[in-house]
């Protein structure tokens, strides 16, 4: 009988104040990833990946515009003057609910899209406002990712060699086991040599470091780590996804040039502070919504069969640990129907 009644004590950090977003916001926002991935989807392979972005702004800000909850953009994809970008400080959502920080990327590797190639997403991450980190126009990172077993072992201040070592111990594997995925920028050059003398394999991937983020978190994917400098906004959405995941980011600030280095120091930032899952978003309430464009590792990509579009989604939410992978199956007249 007590084990009947457990479930009607459920723990009261799992419910939501009237301030805080609703556990429904989970699932209304991966409409709005999926709609992004399908309007993109008819330029995949055509090249022009400015079109494909164009496509997914578009849908991903009509979409949001009919979500419960009074948005605002603090991780963007540029200045208002850049439109037609979500940009920073635009308001999203139907302004009503609660008040909410929103990182978005309608295209997670638009060249990918542009080329047909893989790992392209659309994501959408949604938290407590005032609880994204503001990275102050700095827009890369060095990122250090893995998943929960090594999570309390690693630090980004270590030698490569040695964090590999611990993430190899924590998995039970030998160092020849241990995938890292990295982009593949000349920048990285130094680090894919670290990796592969400390006895590591490499996976180098064209973009779409989101995805290999959360690959690097999940068992059976093949990979256990991200490193390099990539996106610091995509370190952001990738926190949001963490929360929920488990595991670990560590980022620090990697600004390209002086400009960006002055303003990263008047904001306040120590150039040199590892931040950590809890500095990148410091709630715990917090949502993660992606839709795959191309096929990948963590998604299939959309797909159309006879009258139907196919979806594939992934949705989080950090305070429960619920993780959700969700399968659509759209009418593409009604839905051509709807987006016009």
């Amino acid at each position: 009988m007590t084990e009947k009644n457990n479930f009607a004590h459920l723990s009261p950090r799992l419910s939501v104040s009237d301030a805080e977003p609703d556990r429904n916001l989970a699932l209304e926002l991966v409409r709005a990833t999926e709609a992004a991935a399908i309007a993109s989807s008819p330029w995949v392979g055509f090249g022009d990946k400015n079109a494909a972005d164009g496509a997914a702004v578009d849908a991903m800000r009509g979409l949001l515009s009919t979500v419960n909850f009074n948005g605002v953009v603090v991780i963007g994809e540029g200045e208002k003057d850049e439109a037609p970008m979500l940009f920073n400080g635009e308001q999203v959502g139907n302004g009503t609910g609660a008040e909410c920080d929103v990182a978005v990327d309608p295209i997670d590797g638009t060249r990918l899209t542009a080329l047909g190639l893989n790992n392209a997403l659309s994501v959408l991450a949604v938290a407590d406002r005032g609880s994204m980190f503001d990275p102050s126009a700095v827009f890369y990172m060095e990122k250090l990712v893995t998943g929960p077993e090594a999570a309390e072992l690693v630090d980004l201040r270590l030698p490569v060699k040695q964090n590999l070592h611990l993430i190899a111990k924590a998995k039970g594997k030998k160092i020849s086991q241990v995938t890292v995925t990295i982009l593949d920028r000349p920048r990285h050059a130094g680090l894919i040599e670290e990796i592969r003398a400390a006895g590591a394999r490499t996976k180098l991937i064209m973009d779409g470091d989101v995805a290999g983020a959360i690959a690097a978190t999940r068992e059976g994917t093949g990979v256990d780590a991200l490193m390099g400098i990539g996106g610091t906004p995509e370190g952001i959405v990738t926190a949001c996804a963490i929360k929920a995941l488990g595991g670990v980011i560590q980022g620090r600030l990697w600004p390209t040039d002086d400009d960006e280095k002055q303003k990263a120091i008047d904001a306040g930032h120590e150039l040199g502070r590892v931040l950590t899952t809890n500095d990148l978003v410091t709630s715990d309430n917090c949502y993660f919504a992606a839709t795959g464009i191309t096929d990948g590792d963590l998604l299939r990509g959309v797909r159309y069969k006879n009258s139907r579009i196919h979806t594939q989604s992934i949705v989080m939410r950090a305070k429960s640990g619920t993780i959700r992978f969700v399968d659509g199956e759209h009418h593409q007249d009604k839905w051509e129907a709807y987006t016009r």
